[in-house]
This record gives C-alpha cells, structure tokens and sequence, in this order.
C-alpha cells in the first residue's frame, strides 16, 4: 500500500533523545492534521488548539491527545493551551480572509510568541513558504510576504525558532498537488501563463514532514530559518510533464504565453481544478519568482535518511495511490473556509433569535436503518444529491463564479464521513453515526444555511428520514434570496427526500440478492442506478 506518512525516525530523532509535549495548531487543516500521528508514533505527547473541537472526534488519533479550544488571536487561550508545552507548531495562516489578512497574520504570530515566552515553551517551528532570491519583500505576492513577516515575527519573540521554508508540496489531498493533477488531466492541450517556466523545487509531504518532527528535538541556539525541498528543480512545465508520465497520461501539448495575470490565472485554474480562485491566486502568485533552496542546512540537525528527500516521480506515485486507494487522510479543504459562517445552529441553546426559515420533509421509509443511513452518509461527492442535478450544477458554478468554493471539491472519503469533513460546497457540522448528518453551508450565501438529515427507527415502529434545511437571513437580500429559491425546493429537497428512500430500498434489495447468491463480502455502495441516483455530477468531479 502506498504510504506518504513520515519515515526513517524513532521516538529517539537525530535532534534530540527526550520526547516532548508539542502543541500543534492548525490540527484540522493538511499539514496539521498528518503531523500530529507522526509526532504521536515519535513518541512525543501531543496537544492540539484548535475553533472547534469537535472537528477533530472523528480523527484516528484523537483519544490519544489532548484538545483545547482556542483561537491564536486570543492570548488567554494560546496561553492556557501553551501551559507545561515544550513545543509549539504554528501552521496556521489567515489567508482568504479578507483584503486584511496580512494585518491578522501579523497580530496572530505576536500572540503566539509572545505567549509562548511568557509560559516557558522552549521551541516554536513554523512552516512558512520559500522566498525568490534577491527579490525586495515589497515585490512579494501577499501571500509570500506575510508568511515571511509572520516567520520574523517568530524568530524576534526570544524563544528559540525553526522556520521551515517550502515552495510546492507533493502529496495526496494538498492544494498544490490537486492544481497540478486536474490541470494535466483534464487539459491535453494547455495555453499557459509564463509562470509555468518558472523554476520551483517541490517537495514531498513526507518529507516536510519528516523534517516538522525532527524539528521538536533541535538544540536550544537554534534560532533561524531553514529551506526545505526535494533534490530536483524543476520548472512547472516539467511538472506537468512528468507529472502525465507517472499517470501514463498521453504528452500534453502546453503553450506558454504572457498575457494571463495573476487574477486571470487563478479564475482559469479554479475553473478547471477544484481549487476555487480564491486559493488558486496565492499559489499563482507564488509562481511568479523562482523559489530554490539557497542552503541545505536544516540536514546538519535532521539528517535524510537513505532515500530521502524524495524525488519528484516517486512522490507523484504515492501521492496518486493513496488518491485511488481513497486513503487520503486530510486535503486543502480539511481547513474551514476562510470567512465561512461559525453562527449557531438555531436550535442550539445560545442561539440568538431573528427569522428562520424551514424546509421540512418527512418519509416513512420500508428499509433497515442502517441501509438508510448509508446512503446519507454517501451523499456527495461522485454520488451527487439524489435530486434535480442541473439545479445542483448551475448553483455550484454560481457559487465559483462569485469567489466560493463550488460543488467540486467532492469528497474525502467516498463511503465515511466525520466531523469537520468538507462536502462540496458544505462541510460536515455534526454526524452521530446512524442517526444525523448536518451540513453547514460554505457557498456564497446571504445568511446562514444548513441541511440536516436524521435517521429515526423507534423500537418497534417504521424507520423515519427526516430531512430539515434551516436558512437564517441576512438583511433585505436574505429573505429576497430564500422566496425566489422557495418555488424550487419541492422539486429539489421533495426529490432529494423521495430518492434517497429509494436508494435505500435499491441498496436493500441488493444485499437480500447478494445473501441468497451467497456473493455478500462486505457493505455495498450506495445504489448504481441513475434512476434512483439522480443527483450524479458528470463527469465525476471528487479529488
């Protein structure tokens, strides 16, 4: 089985024999979330600060560290979380905020440094971006320029500090990998903007990685920034390249030329990729500048070992085997939309009241709860919605079309869900397996939305699917937003309901024909059948 989790390490690294008590902010988003298992089987106690707790119930590791909720702009809670922490991992950014992201960068990593001295923590490591060389700070692109401002800030907050610095990171699930796959997969012939002759050393994830964990044990004068990267350099054109080599894809014929800016760039990767244009423009815009390694030294303390770094090919390779093998344990989409509604779901007991509304649907459904919930937990993704799909379609291009995230970021894991998973343009809010899914909506909207979906079966009594979507609006356009859709949602919530019973009864009678065959191995996929499966997305869109 493929694997890009970190190797070549014990509990007893290069750096330093004594495990530590490391906090990690950042958990529930790509990096963070694969370097808490590692720092765990290193041996080191894990500590984890993150908005929301409860995005982190379903992780694998999460009865084994310690969650604190908090906010890196909010000193109290950076402080408490810090209390008795050796280590502390900022991997956190405000990127996609707001025109004045570079402000709250600025202000989180004061916080966090500053903190982080006051309690005694000894090490601090972020893992920043690789900065062109020779160019002024000034001629940065905003995203570069903050992650640098935020790694200086760290370095001056007198606690000893690793800045790691990186340019594109390889691995199943990151945005750069994901921008890299849909635009050579889906584009045999390609008209580029410049950048794809720009020069860049891309790195593995298990290699960043590797380098995150080793960092925990670095000697107490180590106060610096490092870079990090893989043994080639490559132009992005060369990725490409190799990159359709490795997938036995047909050669690519791509055209370079200098007419697409930033901004137009960014549209045209989010129109052909998953990754909306608001995350695509940061990573464009990074492409301007050549961004190679200027040291190595970081293997002075945190020696590779044999086989390592990886190269490009090789980190393509497992990178597309956990992808087929939907093992694929965080993406870029597992942080929170920047900017996404976090108000209260209505009947929870702080809410504050204002109008509210409802769409109820209520089925008696002839099924086994659990074939029910099966399709519920499968909704999404390649499996679509179970209703109305050009309603669906034109509402996810709507949404990328005015900056959202759109229908395509599919999802993680095709069959399982947890808490915090993103779901197209929805993330998971809650799940109680067999029983709820409630969805809060991440498209652009003029209020708060969410859609929850129930499983009831009372002893004795029919298995119920009741099905709620809730709208709080914002001002004048919110209730205007919420009429002029209302006419549709008997045909797209009404059949939503209706075609996901049938599934259901789809799926059972599937399994009774499976048992009296004596073919049954296993629990079956939701229902094939485009006539019940309605809500199907083509071509198939989930990364």
């Amino acid at each position: 089985m493929g694997d890009e989790r970190a190797t070549g390490r014990s509990g007893k690294g290069p750096a330093g024999p004594a495990a530590s008590t490391c906090l990690v902010t950042g958990a529930s988003g790509y990096i963070g979330g694969r370097l808490v298992p590692e720092l765990l089987d290193a041996g080191h106690r894990v500590r984890c600060l993150v908005r929301t707790p409860s995005k982190l119930r379903d992780h694998p590791w999460a009865d084994r560290v310690e969650i604190v909720r908090g906010d890196v702009t909010d000193a109290g809670s950076v402080a408490r979380a810090m209390a008795g922490a050796d280590v502390a991992y900022y991997l956190v950014h405000a990127l996609g905020t707001g025109d004045d992201f570079e402000r709250t960068d600025r202000a989180a990593a004061r916080v966090f440094g500053e903190q982080a001295r006051r309690v005694g923590v000894r090490r601090l490591v972020y893992l920043g971006g690789l900065t062109p060389a020779g160019v002024p700070e000034s001629h940065l692109s905003p995203h570069l320029r903050s992650r640098t401002e935020v790694g200086r800030i760290l370095l001056g907050s007198g606690v000893p500090t690793a800045v790691l610095r990186a340019a594109v990171i390889i691995g199943s699930g990151s945005a750069s990998f994901e921008m890299l796959r849909y635009l050579t997969e889906r584009l045999p012939v390609m008209i580029t903007p410049r950048w794809v002759s720009t020069r860049i050393q891309p790195i593995a994830v298990r290699d960043v990685l590797r380098v995150l964990v080793g960092c925990a044990g670095l000697p107490p004068d180590v106060n610096r920034a490092f870079d990090v990267g893989g043994p080639e350099v490559l132009t992005y054109l060369d990725m490409m390249r190799r990159y359709a080599a490795v997938a036995r894809l047909p050669r690519r014929l791509i055209v370079p030329v200098p007419v697409l800016t930033p901004g137009l760039s960014s549209h045209w990767v989010g129109l052909v990729t998953p990754v909306p244009a608001s995350i695509a423009r940061p990573l464009t815009e990074s492409l301007r500048h050549e961004v190679v390694c200027r040291d190595r030294d970081i293997e002075q303390y945190v020696p590779s070992p044999p086989g390592h770094p990886l190269g490009f090919d090789r980190a393509v390779t497992l990178a597309l085997q956990r992808v087929r093998e939907a093992q694929v344990t965080t993406r870029w989409s597992s942080a929170s939309v920047p900017g996404a509604p976090s108000g209260p779901l209505p009947t929870d007991p702080d809410w504050a009241g204002g109008s509210l509304y409802t769409d109820h649907r209520e089925l008696e459904a002839d099924v086994a709860p659990d074939a029910l919930w099966q399709v519920v937990e499968g909704i999404g993704g390649e499996n679509g919605w179970y209703s109305f799909p050009l309603a669906w379609a034109v509402r996810g291009r709507l949404d990328r079309l005015a900056g959202g995230v759109g229908l395509r970021r599919g999802r993680r894991d095709a069959r399982r869900l947890r808490a915090g998973d993103c779901l197209d343009f929805w993330r998971v809010e809650e799940i109680q397996r067999g029983r709820l899914l409630r969805l809060r909506a991440e498209m652009r909207l003029p209020g708060l939305a969410w859609l929850e979906m129930r499983v009831d079966s009372d002893a004795g009594g029919p298995v119920r699917y009741r099905q709620r979507a809730l709208f709080h609006p914002h001002g004048l356009l919110g209730h205007l937003y919420w009429w002029s859709v209302s006419p549709f949602h008997a045909v797209v919530f009404g059949g939503m309901a209706r075609n996901i019973v049938r599934a259901a009864i789809r799926l059972q009678e599937e399994r009774t024909e499976a048992r009296e065959s004596g073919t049954a191995s296993g629990p079956a996929s939701p229902p094939e059948d485009s006539a019940v499966r309605t809500g199907r997305r083509e071509p198939p869109e989930r990364g």
